[in-house]
């Protein structure tokens, strides 16, 4: 992210107001736009580059110019290491990765081993894209990547394979009600499963805490632009249990905001068109019909559930442990980055 950079100047957050729900998702759209995925690594370079210029006082004030930097740096770099994040596992390339995926769970007749074959893939790909952009103040020993992958995989093909058992059973549905449900079983299956994946990917963060940092006052950052240090120089007043929930939970949540819709909205559209006397002539474009409704969707969907709450997350020191209490900074505040 941008703020690792060196320079002792502060990047501004952003060029929206993220103290309000639709700044944040403007922000985030920024965040997520897969264009930033064409940019290779000079250009990459030389948006740092641009950067560092503005943060050593080079550049006197933000440009478009600047403000597409800082979209392309924030997109590509971990807020907390400032590495690279592995392209298929950013949320810029979320909504792509996802769908290779969702085509396969879409395909005709996969009976158990086809779902569970393709549950543990999506489970897979969820595992890494939590783990890429969880907070690294905590990081996940390999012993606890395998045990909550492996209880994230079951969980997933549990709930698929039952549902699938379930809604044939149903005889107390019309017909075209079973069809229905059997359209929401991949995706209730995502759902849930992806809710509970968060918790059990980060639950190493619930049980040791997370760091968390004083909100700066102006005087504050005054006094570390004269020593010559940036914010990400600041010290951590230490790891927060607390504050490690609310970020878990508050990712979780947005997941389920983000695959809701798109559990929803393709499949009902999709049974409406299969009634179209063009679709019954055509049944072979019914797959690549459903992948656009749930590209589109996806796309929609994502800024929308990413900003439900801010990345770096702001909180009174004192609602937090005991040793924290009385330790805030501006307004008694501490911020912590809750991860993606």
């Amino acid at each position: 992210m941008s703020a690792s950079l060196p320079g002792a100047r502060a990047l501004p957050d952003s060029q929206y107001d993220l103290s309000t729900y639709w700044g944040r998702v403007r922000h985030t759209a920024g965040l997520t736009d897969p264009r930033t995925l064409l940019v290779g690594n000079a250009g990459l370079e030389q948006a740092k580059q641009l950067l560092v210029s503005y943060k050593q006082g080079q550049i006197k004030s933000m440009t478009p110019e600047l403000w597409h930097a800082k979209n392309l740096v924030d997109s590509t770099l971990h807020p907390d290491t400032g590495e690279k994040v592995f392209l298929p596992f950013r949320m810029s390339c979320f909504v792509l990765s996802n769908l290779v995926v969702t085509a396969g769970m879409l395909t005709p007749g996969l009976g158990n081993r086809g779902t569970i074959a393709w549950q543990v893939a999506n489970q897979s790909l969820n595992v890494a894209i939590n783990y890429a952009n969880a907070n690294k103040s905590s990081p996940l020993s390999w012993s606890k990547i395998a045990e909550s992958y492996f209880l994230a995989v079951g969980a997933s093909c549990g709930v698929a394979v039952g549902l699938n058992s379930v809604v044939p059973r149903l005889k107390s549905l019309t017909p075209s009600a079973r069809l229905i449900l059997s359209r929401l079983v991949p995706f209730a299956a995502v759902a849930s499963a992806g809710a509970l994946n968060v918790f059990l990917m980060r639950g190493e963060e619930m049980r040791k805490g997370i760091d968390v940092y004083p909100v700066l006052s102006a005087a504050d950052k005054a006094k570390l632009v004269a020593e010559g240090k940036g914010e990400g120089d600041v010290e951590s007043l230490g790891k927060s249990k607390k504050a490690a929930t609310i970020a878990v939970a508050q990712t979780a949540v947005s997941r389920v905001l983000n695959s809701s819709p798109i559990m929803v909205i393709p499949p009902l559209i999709l049974v409406r068109l299969q009634a179209t006397q063009w679709l019954k002539r055509n049944p072979r474009y019914t797959t690549p019909i459903n992948l656009g409704l749930i590209l589109v969707t996806s796309y929609a969907v994502l800024p929308l559930a990413l900003a439900a709450f801010p990345q770096m997350q702001k909180i009174e020191a004192d609602k937090l442990e005991g040793e924290f209490k009385g330790r805030g900074g501006q307004d008694g505040l501490v911020v912590f980055n809750r991860g993606i």
